[in-house]
């Protein structure tokens, strides 16, 4: 791999027996700087090896960060179809940039694949073939925790930020939710001081609190709480518990009760060679949009072992196949092009020194969002 031009990296390596006829050129847009970069460099990170370790030297990514701005989003990824010319494009996190990227981008003939945002609008009736979701619908995490909040807690007080995927977050757990709200608010994307959100909590009179902040939000707020000396139990999906925002949250995160379709210790021999190979190259334990990013690679991979990129219908049915060792197991698409998977609730403990998640049950099994009906696919 080497450094081709600011913020864009060129990668070439393998699937020794069937190089391809013709390179095949990547575009990655994540977040690698501000707040959320620490997600962003995890799907980059994850998506680099994959492809390093399969040595298809037929591959070229071009990587770029987009600042955590959807207008610098779609600045990217017009030069990336135009100039850059890619073939595929993958990597954004947040639910606000890939709504002003994805219609776009799928409109003029590329597949984009996520990673991890899933908005409720790309899912249903807007659902497109050239788009493929291969994290999850933003809703599943958060449909598991309110039935997990159904069968603990009575009156739970619940919060997120406002942009699409806080409102699908909010929307997945009151639709698994069966008692009172304590309290709902949305809070500013990128926010850092929670003072007025946790007195609002402590006057409020809820036995639990269901938050969903991701990357530097989660940190902030969980910090701020544990400080507060607010004692009611809080719980959220697993990117405000996951690998990469654990170490800065600390031991006040230790017994949290969280969501997701991944965990290191799933017992599969994909998922072990995967843990194993990202902690060996980048020296610590993957999080669950690694994980995703991981998947995604691995799935590009295994359609173009069936198909050529540049015949987009044949391409399309090999991803759709899903015919690749995924590190959460069982994975296969709906007809809307989102996963139907398991998801499994895990608490945050201490390995060591090193704070982590294992897996204490499963909230579903072979789980489809609630939108694939009214995709026309």
């Amino acid at each position: 791999m080497k450094l081709i031009a600011a913020g864009i990296f060129s990668a070439a390596l393998a699937l020794s027996s069937t190089a391809l006829a013709e390179p095949v050129k990547i575009g990655i847009i994540t977040t690698l700087s501000g707040g959320g970069a620490g997600l962003g460099i995890d799907v980059r990170d994850a998506f680099v090896l994959a492809v390093e370790q399969s040595g298809n030297e037929e591959i070229e990514l071009v990587i770029e960060d987009d600042g955590q701005k959807p207008e610098l989003a779609v600045q990217i990824a017009e030069k990336m179809i135009q100039s850059d010319q890619v073939d595929l494009m993958t990597g954004i996190i947040w639910s606000n940039l890939a709504m002003a990227v994805v219609p776009n981008t799928v409109a003029q003939d590329i597949i984009y694949l996520s990673p991890n945002a899933g908005p409720s609008a790309l899912a249903g009736a807007n659902c497109h073939p050239n788009y493929f979701n291969v994290a999850y619908q933003n809703d599943n995490f958060h449909e598991a925790m309110g039935q997990y909040a159904a069968q603990n807690y009575k009156n739970t007080f619940i919060l997120a930020p406002n942009y699409p995927a806080g409102k699908d977050s909010l929307t997945g757990f009151k639709r698994f939710y069966t008692g009172e709200l304590a309290g709902e608010i949305y809070t500013q994307v990128g926010q850092t001081d929670y003072a007025a959100e946790i007195a609002q909590i402590r006057a409020s009179g809820a036995d639990s609190v269901f938050f969903f902040l991701p990357g530097g939000m989660g940190i902030a707020f969980m910090k701020q709480y544990a400080q507060s000396g607010v004692d009611i139990p809080v719980m959220g999906p697993g990117f405000s518990f996951s690998q990469d925002v654990l170490p800065a949250v600390g031991d006040a995160a230790l017994g949290v009760k969280n969501s997701a379709s991944w965990s290191k210790d799933l017992d599969n021999e994909a998922n072990k060679r995967f843990v194993e190979a990202f902690e060996a190259e980048f020296g610590r334990l993957p999080s669950v949009y690694a994980a995703q990013s991981w998947d995604t690679a691995n799935l590009i991979l295994s359609a173009l072992s069936k198909a050529s990129v540049k015949d987009k219908e044949a391409f399309r049915a090999a991803l759709k196949e899903a015919d690749f060792e995924s590190v959460r197991g069982e994975f296969s698409f709906n007809n809307n092009n989102h996963p139907v998977q398991n998801i499994y609730v895990r608490e945050v403990i201490k390995e060591g020194d090193v704070l982590t998640n294992r897996i204490i049950g499963t909230a579903f099994e072979d789980h489809s969002d609630a939108y694939a009906k009214d995709c026309p696919m």
